[in-house]
């Protein structure tokens, strides 16, 4: 699935222990205080595949609201 500019892959990890791994759509890696990430693996061993992806929702906005996306850095800059 997809939300708000990243893909999102539930994945069981053991039995009934559910995570999340989100990657940008436009296959750009994430950067965090400048360390660049192809994919993030997020949240806790959750019950279901929905709670693992409702995490992992939580955790895009939150580096949405941290971040600025590449191309809205450049427009920025050429302005």
């Amino acid at each position: 699935m997809t939300y708000n500019g990243f893909k999102i892959d539930a994945f069981e990890l053991g039995k009934g222990l559910w995570h999340a791994r989100i990657r940008r759509e436009d296959s750009e890696p994430v950067v965090i205080d400048g360390v660049s990430f192809p994919e993030l693996e997020v949240g806790f061993a959750w019950s279901d595949a929905e709670a693992a992806i409702a995490d992992a929702k939580t955790r895009i906005d939150y580096l949405n609201r941290r971040s600025v996306l590449p191309e809205q850095k450049r427009r920025t800059a050429h302005a």
